[in-house]
């Protein structure tokens, strides 16, 4: 996945998908594991999204999140990650920062 995924204003598609790989590039095995896609404005305490995403390809480390009405409808650049939990244990992607998505205006 880039380091930044961009969308437009109020807009739910594209669905937001990625891969996630440990810091040597091998995929993070996701079986057994629920994840959640967090995002928060630059700068914000308050999570903007706090919502569930699917596992799309466990040994492969592959998830997206559908956005909902609303997930989008502040124009500005967020930070984003994902929250792994296993049933011994939890972990978050990135492990260090962020990666960003970018909510851009439409034409008014």
């Amino acid at each position: 996945m880039s380091d930044t995924f961009e969308i437009k204003e109020n807009d739910t598609l594209p669905v937001l998908r990625a891969t996630l790989v440990e810091a040597a590039g091998s995929a993070i095995n996701l079986t057994g594991a629920t994840v959640q896609f967090r995002m928060r404005a630059r700068g914000s305490g308050a999570l903007k999204v706090d919502a569930a995403a699917a596992v799309v390809t466990a040994l492969a480390g592959v998830v997206e999140y559908t956005w909902l009405a609303g997930d989008t409808d502040t124009v500005g650049t967020y930070d984003a990650e994902w929250e792994l939990t296993y049933i011994d244990g939890s972990r978050t992607v990135p492990t260090t920062g962020f990666f960003r998505v970018k909510v851009s205006p439409t034409l008014e």
